[in-house]
């Protein structure tokens, strides 16, 4: 028996400094080819970076501090080729939080939810709507291009060079609106337990799939979704 479930939804919830969400999008991308229209991807933000002078500055004292810790962010890279790393990344660009970028994406994501922009996926952007290829550009302005997206006029800018409607992203920013997202995501990932960067939170929780997981598993989790009968228990 086949389920009448047609799609499947699924939260992808990040941090844009994480360098292991950064390597994921890859995958994000092939599960859109994998799925398409049967797929209904969610983009949550939680601050693992939120203060990075305490993460990084205190947490990695003992192992170089800022200058460890961007080598060990392009020794992860090096693992994989679709992925670059700018060498000035974390050493001489340390962002202070990831906060400023999580915010004014929430703003890009409530005018796609209401309508302001589009919600459909974009050939030019690889099958991203605008708000995921927002996301990928921020995550790429800084580990590709060194940039400091913590600096709201260089999200700013990401965000413009995509023709988002910047007036109404400070409308949502000066409304508080837009921190009102960051403030309800941080409670989903309280919520549901979400344990860091990425984590990939499907069938309304029975499933979270953490960290640097395999494409084929996040695959087989979803097929399973579409594939199993609608009122049984799979038993795989």
């Amino acid at each position: 028996m086949v389920s009448d479930v047609s799609t499947v939804h699924i939260s992808y919830v990040s941090d844009v400094l994480c360098v292991w969400a950064y390597v994921a999008e890859a995958r994000l991308d092939a599960l859109r080819d994998e799925f398409g229209d049967s797929l209904e991807l969610e983009y949550r933000f939680i601050p693992v970076f939120g203060s990075t002078r305490h993460r990084i500055g205190e947490g990695w004292k003992k192992r170089g501090g800022f200058s460890g810790f961007g080598a060990h962010v392009r020794e992860v890279a090096a693992g994989f080729p679709h992925v670059s790393v700018d060498e000035r990344v974390w050493d001489e660009v340390a962002p202070t939080t990831s906060a400023t970028a999580h915010e004014m994406l929430c703003a890009v994501r409530l005018l796609q939810d209401e309508g302001v922009v589009s919600a459909k996926r974009r050939e030019d952007f690889g099958g991203r709507t605008l708000l995921e290829e927002a996301a990928w550009r921020v995550r790429t302005a800084f580990f590709e291009r060194a940039l400091d997206v913590s600096d709201r006029d260089v999200v700013r800018q990401v965000l413009g060079d995509l023709d988002v409607p910047l007036e109404g992203v400070e409308a949502k920013l000066r409304s508080g609106e837009a921190l009102a997202e960051i403030c309800r995501d941080v409670e989903l990932r309280d919520q549901h337990k979400i344990e860091g960067s990425p984590t990939y939170y499907l069938n309304q929780g029975r499933q979270k799939l953490f960290g640097n997981v395999g494409y084929r598993v996040v695959s087989a989790n979803l097929r399973e979704l579409l594939e199993q009968p609608g009122d049984q228990a799979s038993w795989c």
